[in-house]
Order: C-alpha cells, then structure tokens, then sequence
C-alpha cells in the first residue's frame, strides 16, 4: 500500500528545473506509470488464465486462516518499505527498476485474493466496473493538481497519521475477525485520493528530475491502493 512513502525536497528538484526537463521527466514518470500498470494487468492475466490452479492453491495459502493473511500483509509492507528505498535512493538505474519491479510484482500477488473473489463471487460487471471508476477518480485528481498548480505537500502529516490510523484498524479487523464495511472502503478511498493528489504535486514540484522510476512507483502505488478500495466497495455493495 501507499502508506508511509512520503516525499523531500531533492536537490535538483522539478520545481526548480528547466521548462524541458520538467516536461521531460513528467512524460518519463507517466509513461513509467502506464508501464507499471500494464506489467501488474498483465501478471493478473497470467495469474487467472494459465496459472489458475496454482492461483487457486495460492488463495488457499494467503487466506488459510486471519494469521495467514496478518503475515501476507506484513511481508507485502517490508518488500514494499524495500523496493520504494531502492527506487527513491537507487545510485544506479537498474537498482531503481528492480525496485520498482519489485514492488510491481508484490503488488499483483497481494491482489490475488481480491480478484479471485471478484472474478468467481460476484457480479460481472464488479471488476470493469471498478477499473473505469479507478481510472476516472485518477484522471480527475491529476487534473486538478496539473489545472490548479496547488502544492499538496501541506497533506503529509494527513496522510501519514491516516495511514498509521487505518493500518491499526486493519490489524485489529484481521486478529478479531470482523469485517470492514462500507464506510471503512469509502474512508480508503478518500485517504487513497490524498496520495494521488500528494504525489501528484511532488512530481510537479519536489522529485529530483532524475527520480522518475521512484515518482511512478508512489503514483503506482497510490492508484492501487485506490483500486484496492473501489472494488472492495463495490463488492460489498453487491452483495446487498
């Protein structure tokens, strides 16, 4: 999740570049975005297509009982607390990309689960559904951020203790056994929206012009967490 991953000043940073390196490393963060975002669609394809009875025993594994699911969620954190330091703090560039490949592959694993109930529990339309509301609340944040100029960095100590919040309740859902509803989804998509709008300006403003890999993997990171919720939402909803 996007939880923690907060972003300072660096020393070349994008506010303080050239028009053409600022437009040069927006267009490389984005395109790095498009491209994470394809490997995760891609691996998810792989995963419920030829994979499927091995992802069917994975499922199996992931949600064996409330502890299996504890320990999956703690090793996703520190592979993920991993990969983003590589990608922020990387001396080279392939040191950054296996960051982020790192983070991207964590990612579609934690998400197996998820999909799996999507796919075979619910209503067809759950899944685009949710991938069309995803895509749109992220269009729609990054506008407001590319439209307005607004420095969101004023939204870290927000964020931060949201997110602390958030996991708490998680935990505390998980080792008691009762479930997060609808309220708890919508308050996950909110907190999701301040990371895209949080990181969104960082890449305006504070990523050094040669931090593109590690700006696409918080971006990525935030839409996902925004995903995660989007469905989880509708999922409940359909089941009323």
């Amino acid at each position: 999740m996007a939880f923690g991953r907060h972003v300072e000043m660096a020393p070349h940073a994008v506010a303080l570049a050239s028009e053409t390196d600022r437009a040069a490393f927006i267009r490389r963060t984005y395109m790095h975005l498009a491209g994470a975002i394809a490997v995760f669609a891609g691996l998810e394809l792989l995963y419920f297509g030829p994979m499927l009875p091995t992802t069917e025993n994975l499922v199996r594994v992931m949600l064996g009982n409330q502890y299996s699911w504890l320990i999956v969620l703690g090793l996703f954190m520190f592979v993920g607390y991993i990969a983003d330091r590589w990608a922020r703090r990387a001396e080279t560039p392939g040191m950054a990309y296996l960051g982020l490949a790192v983070y991207v592959v964590a990612e579609s694993i934690i998400f197996v689960p998820l999909l799996y109930v999507a796919t075979f529990y619910t209503s067809p339309d759950v899944l685009p559904t949710a991938i069309w509301m995803t895509l749109g609340l992220f269009v729609g944040l990054t506008a407001t951020v590319f439209i307005t100029r607004k420095d969101f960095s004023f939204m870290r100590t927000i964020l931060t203790v949201g997110g602390f919040v958030a996991m708490g309740i998680i935990v505390v859902a998980i080792l008691f056994g009762f479930e997060l509803g609808v309220f708890f989804s919508g308050a996950m998509i909110a907190l999701a929206a301040g990371y895209i709008l949080y990181y969104t300006s960082a890449v305006m403003k504070h990523y050094g012009t040669n931090q593109h890999v590690a700006a696409s993997l918080a971006l990525f990171a935030a839409v996902a967490l925004m995903f995660w919720y989007v469905l989880r939402l509708l999922m409940v909803l359909n089941r009323r």
